[in-house]
């Protein structure tokens, strides 16, 4: 199958995960924290190695690295802990995935919050000078940004809104599930001071390892409760990190196949990663252009993309040609991608597009495929 749906998770993973996750499930054994064994201790070693990659890849060895399950739960924390401490005005991006809507829409409903979405324009670009009026007539208490719309790849310029937001005193949060390890952002900056990275999508990782770095000295509220293999005899969470969020045993298989992954990125080389991105993205765009019942969304020649394009066909409903693809051996995503309001700014609501992604791995049989497939749908309309 020619694999289009990196987006959702990429595929396939360097060889160096898929060696590094057998050999963790037949070698080690225990759990990180949990005993004085030397099996136990090595495992906390293969954590601890993976936090220092984490903040290697990211830039900021001055911040802490929380793991969870998934970037969702990350999100969660994060933001139902600020609301916890009184944060009332929300700013969000028109791209944001319902890990972040879902949260702010239930508490819009029951605490009274505002959300308020950062201006874009026709071409795709966010006006820093509206954004400033924004602020000037609502006050931010938090921003939540996408660096990465994961309807249409655009890239978000979140290096420069956090800069603006930090003058009103927000909070910011940068969810980077899209382009952690992929798009370089200097994480360490003073005026970030949240970002939640996805394990299993531009990290290259496997499924059920995420987390979010965050800044040292935040006094982020407790969500989630459990044990932490301290201190049980108290039942408040502890105040020390990471143990206050990572509560229950660590996906460490998960996170060896973590650790290989980003010394493979280390190696390779974010550079690297973007350009071959990039240049799947134009490979797309000049196959998809050659089909006049094909319509990009959302392709702005002056905005900034990694390798995600989205399209509807003439006279077929995302989902009937999502099944077409499928039967040709082409794994695409269509639908409203989790991202609604995404589709809503793009005017593809409510059926969503065709999304098509990229990775480094993708193949010239990939793309020939993808061509044919193109062909065939061409002559059957």
């Amino acid at each position: 199958m020619a694999y289009f749906d990196n987006a959702a998770t990429t595929f396939p993973k360097p060889t160096c995960v898929y060696e590094s996750m057998d050999s963790f499930y037949r070698m080690c054994s225990g759990s990180a924290g949990r005993g004085e064994h030397q099996k136990a201790q090595e495992i906390g070693w293969l954590v601890q190695d993976t936090r220092t990659q984490i903040c290697k890849i990211l830039h900021c060895p001055g911040k802490q690295v929380i793991f969870t399950p998934t970037a969702t739960i990350g999100l969660n924390m994060i933001i139902q802990g600020i609301l916890q401490s009184q944060a009332v005005n929300i700013y969000i991006t028109p791209f944001e995935h319902n890990a972040v809507t879902r949260v702010l829409h239930h508490y819009e409903k029951t605490c009274g919050i505002k959300v308020k979405t950062l201006a874009v324009d026709d071409h795709l670009q966010y006006n820093l000078e509206r954004i400033r009026y924004q602020f000037d007539n609502l006050k931010p208490d938090c921003l939540i940004m996408s660096h990465v719309s994961n309807t249409i790849g655009l890239i978000t310029p979140v290096k420069e809104i956090c800069t603006l937001g930090k003058e009103y005193g927000a909070t910011t949060i940068i969810d980077m599930a899209q382009s952690a390890g992929l798009v370089d952002l200097d994480c360490g900056l003073e005026t970030i001071d949240f970002a939640v990275f996805a394990g299993h999508k531009t990290l290259y990782g496997p499924t059920g390892i995420s987390g979010f770095i965050m800044k040292q000295g935040y006094d982020l509220p407790s969500i989630l409760f459990g044990g932490t293999g301290f201190d049980s005899a108290n039942q408040d969470m502890p105040s020390s990190l990471p143990e206050k969020f990572e509560m229950g045993t660590l996906n460490t298989v998960g996170i060896a196949g973590l650790n290989a992954a980003l010394k493979w990125i280390s190696e390779v080389g974010i550079s690297t990663l973007i350009a071959k991105e990039k240049e799947h993205r134009e490979r797309v765009l000049n196959i998809l252009t050659e089909f006049p019942f094909l319509h990009i969304i959302g392709n702005c020649n002056s905005a900034p993309y990694v390798g995600i394009v989205s399209c509807v066909l003439d006279g077929i409903s995302s989902e009937s040609a999502g099944r077409v693809f499928d039967e040709c051996g082409i794994a695409v995503r269509t639908g409203l991608h989790c991202a609604p309001l995404a589709h809503k700014h793009l005017g593809t609501f409510p059926s969503g597009t065709i999304r098509f992604s990229t990775s480094f791995f993708t193949s010239e049989d990939d793309f020939s495929e993808l061509e044919k497939t193109l062909v065939y749908i061409s002559d059957n309309l």
